[in-house]
């Protein structure tokens, strides 16, 4: 599996862009998707919503379990990706890609959480 370089990853799976205007996208990893098994429905928090880095703000369930979706930052809930929610599908198909979940405005008092992870220090993580 290979993790996009660009991208900032939780312990818990999920992952972050960078912000652009103050706004970062938020996904799964393609190991957390392979983990899983066939997601089959999604939960995202609502447009509006607060979130708080590190607490659960949504479901993933899949064939084999019920995931929580955690948020990597703390800010506000801008969009979310009804495309994921109308296909689950697309969060094993395209988990980089059209299988993002939602996108947050981070709170600029909180700064990025320094217990993110790069690419490559998420791949030692994952492989331990």
């Amino acid at each position: 599996m290979s993790n996009p370089e660009q991208l900032r990853y939780s312990k818990e799976h999920e992952w972050l862009s960078a912000a652009e205007d103050g706004v970062a996208t938020v996904g799964i990893t393609e190991y957390a998707a392979t983990q899983l098994g066939d997601v089959v429905y999604v939960e995202l928090p609502e447009a509006g919503a607060a979130v708080t880095a590190g607490e659960p703000c949504g479901e993933l369930e899949s064939t084999k379990s019920v995931s929580d979706i955690y948020s990597p930052i703390s800010g506000t809930i801008t969009e979310v990706n009804q495309n994921v929610v109308d296909d689950p599908a697309l969060v094993n198909s395209e988990p980089f890609g059209d299988g993002w979940l939602f996108r947050v405005r981070a709170d600029e008092a909180a700064g990025e959480p320094d217990d993110l992870l790069s690419a490559d220090e998420y791949a030692t993580f994952t492989s331990e």
